[in-house]
Parts: structure tokens; sequence; C-alpha cells
């Protein structure tokens, strides 16, 4: 067995900011790699947002806990051979800019390539780094709207709030694909000895995730089995002690409605003229619904209901908090949330790995929320600058790090 995590010795360094890229970064780290964070002197956009402790927010912490982080001014000259000395060195390159701005810098593909022609550098945009809307901003929201997944959640719910979901799927599942890929071109390099370049579109994301797109796109006409709904077609369902509560198989459904049938053991229903078909079980769903919900509070807890839903086939999940679930005892079996430490003694509960590997042991390290620039020297130093050459990048104004706030230097007073 080992203590290792799969990614160990691979060095990453990250250029993005906010969400997609930091989240591509972030599960790199989490798979065992040395992800270098680099950061402008204003710093990433989300170390600003709220809660935020001592200049560090949480939204910034749970995508950055962990990575050593450099500041560096790309404007002034002599910074680029700094970042180009970290690429040097870098296995994967991570950047979420608009297509071609860090080509301004020296630092696209064909730069770093050429001085380290095996990097797999992966660059995240809204819509890719060619074609007509290369250059158009793009946020999480925006993409959600035009690739159909805002229209979507909208229509199922049966109102026009286009605001009905807050997260952003865009930017976590395209850091996702980003990372996956980055994981096929890492492989690919052992065979070949090449690098990568990797364009991720927001946009193509989108509709890779949507299992509806079939559907959503079909010119002939479905039939019956176009109404589908699913999580129990509407209102959430109340369990015997007034738990909500939901599950994924339809009423309507022909191959779910069946499965209802034989967990309330009410085979007769078939036969009943108002759900012979689904658009007969969509037009009486109120009817279904009533005959569920009676069924539902004949059980004396949810513990028996959702046995005899087992038996059928049938999953359920109740309707929680996050800080309910984080606190739940799977939570705490699976270590899914672990706490991580900021400099000015702020602690964040952030996700923790979503896998478990069985030939990995040992504790999951503590993970450190940087100050910006707070890893300049010691990075530096690893790319082979003196002492003096370092002060005299400081002097340049080519490195920025934040100061330690007061309520920081009284902590570190107290502990020396």
């Amino acid at each position: 067995m080992s203590s290792s995590l799969p990614l160990a010795g691979v060095k990453v360094v990250d250029f993005s900011r906010v969400l997609a890229g930091p989240h591509c970064a972030k599960t790199l780290l989490d798979l065992g790699a040395d992800v270098v964070k680099l950061e402008p002197p204003g710093g990433d956009l989300s170390r600003r947002a709220y809660p935020n402790d001592g200049g560090v927010s949480g939204y910034y912490a749970q995508q950055n806990a962990g990575k050593r982080n450099i500041s560096i001014d790309l404007t002034v000259p002599a910074a680029r051979e700094v970042a180009l000395r970290l690429c040097d060195q870098a296995d994967v390159i991570v950047e979420n800019f608009r297509p071609g701005a860090l080509a301004a810098f020296g630092l696209d593909y064909e730069s770093v390539s050429a001085r380290n022609p095996g990097v797999v550098y992966v660059s995240i945009s809204g819509y890719g780094q060619h074609g007509p809307s290369r250059s158009r901003m793009a946020y999480a929201p925006t993409v959600q709207a035009e690739t159909g997944l805002t229209a979507t959640t909208a229509a199922h719910f049966g109102h026009d709030d286009l605001r009905s979901d807050s997260l952003s799927h865009a930017d976590v599942y395209s850091g996702l694909h980003a990372a996956i890929a980055v994981l096929a071109c890492l492989t690919q390099r052992e065979r070949t000895g090449r690098g990568e370049y990797i364009d991720v579109a927001m946009a193509a994301v989108m509709l890779s995730i949507n299992e509806r797109v079939h559907v959503e796109l079909a010119d002939d006409d479905l039939g019956e089995e176009r109404p589908i709904l699913g999580a129990t077609d509407g209102p959430f369902l109340v369990g015997p002690g007034g738990e909500r509560f939901a599950s994924p198989m339809s009423f309507v459904g022909s191959m779910s409605f069946p499965m209802y049938l034989a967990a309330m053991r009410r085979a007769d229903l078939a036969d009943d003229p108002r759900f012979l078909t689904p658009e007969l079980r969509l037009q009486h769903l109120d009817d279904l619904r009533r005959i569920v919900q009676d069924w539902i509070l004949t059980f004396a807890d949810m513990e028996s209901l959702d046995a005899q839903m087992d038996e059928a086939k049938i999953a359920t999940g109740q309707v929680r908090t996050v800080r309910e679930f984080a606190d739940s005892d799977w939570s705490s079996a699976w270590s899914a949330v672990r706490t991580v430490s900021a400099g000015s003694g702020q602690k964040y509960r952030i996700p923790g790995r979503p896998w478990h590997f069985a030939d990995t042991v040992g504790p999951v390290e503590d993970q450190f929320v940087p100050r910006q620039g707070e890893n300049n020297a010691e990075v530096l130093a690893e790319l082979g600058f003196s002492d003096s050459e370092i002060a005299e990048l400081v002097r340049a104004g080519v490195t920025v790090e934040a100061p330690l706030d007061s309520r920081t230097t009284e902590r570190l007073a107290e502990l020396s």
C-alpha cells in the first residue's frame, strides 16, 4: 500500500481565477498534484466574496486551500521571465482568461510549449478559442441561459423565473471536464512524450452534461413518452413525520408507473381509466399524487417507507440543508467535509475529496488557505533565484505579497 496520491510529483501552474479554472486545479490538487497558483496584484476576484475574514473569503478557500501562492505583476517585463521559468517546470498549466489574453504576455501554449514541449496546457473559456463567440465574456449564469439549462429548469418547475438555480453548474462541470482531459493527456504523454493543448468550451460542456438533449432536438413526434417530468412530477412529497422528500422516478412514465404500483401493492390502478397512458396520468396527476401521498402517510416512519420503496427499486431522498447533510453520520464516515485554516485564524468547512483510494493510506493532510503571495520566496528559490535576485524582484515591483493583518500578527506574537 502507498501513502501517495495518484498525482504525487505532478506540478501544476494555476493562472486561473474565480471558479472554473480554480476548480480544475483544485481537483488535480486533491489527486495529489503540487499546485502553484499565480495571482495578479489585484488578487483573485473571489477573495472579496462573502463571508470574508482577513481578506480570505470562504468562496476563495473552497477552491484554493492547499495550493501554494505566488503573486507577480505580469505588466512588469521582468515578471514574464519568472512566469516562464515557473511554466518550464510545469506538467500542467490551467488558465481561464478570454482567448488570447495570456498571449499578450508570451504565456500562451505556443510560447510555453516551445520551451517545455511536454506540458499539458488547458484553457477554459465560455465558447472556446475559435469561432464567432470566442471573445465574448462568459459567466456560468450566461452560459447556462444560452445552452438551454435555464429555460429547461424554469419549464420543469412550471414558472417563468429564470433565476431558478443559483449554482454555477457551467463553471464546476467545465472545471471537472478540464481535469478529466488533463488526466487523459498525462496518460498520453506517458506513451508519446509529448504534451497537449486542451480547449474547453463551457457551452459545449453544458450540452454534454444535459441528458435530455436528444429529447429537445428530436424532430419526430416522440408521442406519449415526451412529457417525462421526474422528481415526483411536481412539489415534494411529505413523509410520515412531516419530512419533505423526493424521488427521481416519475409517476407518469411507462417504466416508473408500474414501479409505484408495485411499491403500493396497487396493481388495480393499472386498469384505472385515469391512468392507462402517460398522457392520461399527466392529465390526472393531482389524483395520482393524492393516492401516492395518502399511501405514504400510512407508514410509521421514513425508514419503513424507504424499505418498501427500495423493494420496488424506487430511490427516495429527504430534503435537507447542506449543513444537515454535512453533519450526518454518512458525512462523518466518508470524511465528506474538511476544515481548512486561513492565516487570520479563520476556519472554513469545505468539501473533502469525493473519492477514496484503496491503496492510499493515512489521514488527509491539513490544508491552509494562502495569503496572496505567501509562497513568493519559496517558489522563486525553487526556480533557482538567489536571495539577492528575489530581493531585486521585490524592489522592481515584480512580486506582490499581501501584508499580515493585525489579527494575524497578534496571533503569531502569542505563539512566539
